[in-house]
């Protein structure tokens, strides 16, 4: 559907300034942000194609302005919501998005403490205004004007091009090639569908156990299998632990999800506006159970 992005405002240096994760212990980038008066916690998620509003913060914030929506929102849990719609002014440290669309649904334990406790999302629809800039050792984020941003000295492109208005990149398990997403807002190297764990050879009885991941509406159950070998970029994975998900019947649903921790301790650069991944050269190209090599 047509979507309008936002009118978007930046600080004297062209950017929000450097923000903190307001969740240090998480992986997934979140900024506290500020929202009809209120203090808020906002997941950054280039996996999401809209941003969303938790329904239970948007009543509490008594905005008045909803229109219809013809959304039918899925997770990798496959359960659809219908979903409204709201337009918010939401300040992002030294930056203003005004009039963000954005969907009313139920998140969730994404939303409650018990989770992460991250009542908004800011997804593709923002970020398609802002070249996303993560320190994920200093755990910190940075949002820039598209022309004012100036790519780290030690920042390498990484292969990848767009579906819609997410990255998509080639990652190798096994010696199988899957296409993944590249979502900021998964903390798990890679989570795969159980179609794409089976191409990859990961289902030939070799030994699985229970997980759960937090998904949009709630928590799903998940198989973990150990690969022998996932490779991402220039950095090989060795004896890593990836979660299966039950197959969503949908046309284009991804087959696998890159998160958070296949960019540990690297400096990350999106322009989804441009299509373009940057990441930080590490010296150390092996990870496996005993740590980088």
């Amino acid at each position: 559907m047509l979507w309008a992005q936002p009118d978007v405002t930046f600080g004297p240096d062209g950017s929000s300034g450097w923000l903190p994760y307001d969740e240090p212990q998480a992986s997934v980038p979140t900024v506290e942000v500020r929202v009809a008066g209120q203090t808020v916690r906002a997941l950054i998620d280039s996996g999401a194609q809209y941003s969303v509003i938790d329904r239970g913060l948007f009543e509490t914030l008594g905005v008045a302005n909803t229109f219809d929506l013809p959304l039918v929102a899925y997770g990798v849990g496959g359960q659809p919501q219908l979903g409204k719609g709201t337009t918010l002014d939401i300040e992002v440290g030294a930056m203003r998005l005004t009039g963000l669309r954005t969907a009313i649904l139920a998140l969730g334990p994404l939303a409650m403490r018990e989770g992460l406790s991250a009542p908004l999302i800011l997804g593709q629809d923002m970020l398609r205004s802002v070249v996303m800039e993560i320190e994920t050792g200093a755990r910190r984020v940075r949002l820039v004007a598209l022309d004012r941003h100036v790519m780290p000295f030690d920042a390498g492109p990484i292969a990848v091009r767009r579906s819609g208005h997410a990255l998509v990149t080639d990652v190798t398990v096994e010696g199988s090639v899957i296409e993944a997403v590249v979502d900021t807002g998964a903390s798990a190297l890679l989570a795969l569908s159980g179609e794409a764990a089976g191409s990859a050879g990961l289902l030939d009885g070799r030994p699985q156990r229970r997980g759960s991941s937090i998904v949009l509406g709630g928590a799903i159950a998940s198989r973990l299998v150990e690969a022998r070998t996932v490779t991402f970029g220039d950095v090989l994975f060795e004896a890593v632990e990836l979660a299966i998900y039950a197959d969503v019947v949908l046309p284009g649903f991804p087959d696998a999800l890159l998160g958070m921790e296949a960019f540990d301790g690297q400096t990350l650069v999106m322009n989804t506006s441009a299509g373009t991944l940057h990441v930080s050269r590490v010296l150390d190209l092996t990870v496996g159970d005993q740590g980088r090599t």
